[in-house]
């Protein structure tokens, strides 16, 4: 490797984190290498994020600040990051989460040149970080390797954690090799890149690396259209996968299942205007159509109270449903007890 190239290079893509990107910061800065740099994409931040990186930017020259002049959405200021940077390998990391210890180090030490893509595993705690919610969106403690023809097993095993684009490590030629473009607007390019043709070389490592801060997310209001439409929609539109294999990550048309406008009712994400935006135009017959626009009308406080005393008696294991409960602008006494009682 040349030695004036990096071997990895850690991208950021921000908009409007100034309240939360030096805690970031303060967890990767001290990790870096003389063979790793920072690259951070601000996407037309208004909120002075700027001023808070430019400290940083100024103090290591392994620190780079981009500012655009105006955001382009998630999914492009990512490439455009990946694209800035130098190292042989991007780590996709996220703008208000935390790497543990060690993390860089660890990554590094994976990044033996046999593989395309390193997926971290990422432990989930509260917003604030007091309480865990997920101990490893990887089902797995050890470290698992996958072959480029293994793409189904890697869609089934790792989707889940793969919706949080902070656990990406890949290689920059790979990346650069796919179409991005067709992916803008989806949210999850990384996904799009990942699974658009034959898949990455990959090592999964067991040991989680990140802590994310859970509900701090940009698109978090717009979680019904996100996992009821983009999110499915996204992984049914590869061919080369099978049936099988995506439907063990979501179904088609998730938003036929009356739970989930259930449970979007309980946590404030599913409303007539929802119904009527989203699902009015779909076809359906006429009693699904009126049970989907009844559970929009619902009482929003008495479904957050169902929701949360059903996670209470048969799913407690549900913790980041229960969290989602008890943080919703719907919640009831119900859904604030069931939090206490389960440690938030």
């Amino acid at each position: 490797m040349n030695a004036d190239v990096p071997k990895l290079s850690i991208c950021i893509a921000t908009l409007n984190r100034a309240a939360f990107i030096a805690e970031t910061l303060d967890t990767i800065v001290p990790q870096l290498r003389h063979d790793t740099e920072l690259v951070i994409v601000d996407g037309a931040s208004t909120d002075g994020t700027d001023g808070v990186i430019a400290p940083y930017a100024a103090a290591d020259a392994r620190v780079r600040y981009v500012r655009l002049e105006r955001n382009s959405g998630v999914d492009q200021d990512y490439d455009i990051a990946v694209s800035q940077a130098r190292g042989d390998y991007c780590w996709l990391m996220t703008d208000d989460d935390l790497l543990k210890p060690g993390a860089v180090d660890r990554v590094l030490a994976a990044l033996d040149g046999s593989r395309d893509m390193v997926v971290v595993n990422t432990e989930v705690r509260t917003v604030d970080f007091s309480g865990a919610l997920s101990a490893g969106l990887v089902g797995t403690r050890h470290d698992v390797e996958y072959a480029a023809e293994d793409r189904d097993r890697l869609l089934r095993e790792t989707a889940h954690a793969l919706s949080f684009i902070g656990c990406v490590v890949i290689r920059r030629a790979f990346w650069m090799s796919r179409d991005r473009a067709r992916y803008y607007g989806s949210l999850f390019v990384h996904v799009g890149v990942i699974f658009q043709a034959e898949a990455p070389r990959t090592l999964v490592i067991g040991e989680p690396l990140i802590s994310i801060r859970y509900g701090n997310a940009m698109w978090t209001a717009r979680g019904f259209e996100i996992w009821m439409f983009k999110w499915p929609g996204l992984i049914w539109s590869f061919p080369n996968l099978e049936d099988a294999s995506k439907s063990r990550i979501c179904a088609r048309e998730p938003w036929r299942q009356l739970r989930k406008l259930w449970l979007y009712r309980s946590i404030g994400g599913y409303a007539p205007d929802q119904y009527r935006r989203f699902l009015a135009p779909q076809p359906m017959t006429a009693w699904s159509r009126t049970l989907s626009r009844g559970i929009a009308a619902v009482p929003p406080a008495l479904a957050n109270a169902v929701s949360s005393a059903y996670c209470f008696l048969v799913a407690r294991h549900a913790r980041m449903n229960i969290y989602d409960l008890a943080r919703s602008a719907n919640a009831s006494f119900v859904s604030r007890a069931v939090a206490k009682a389960v440690g938030f």
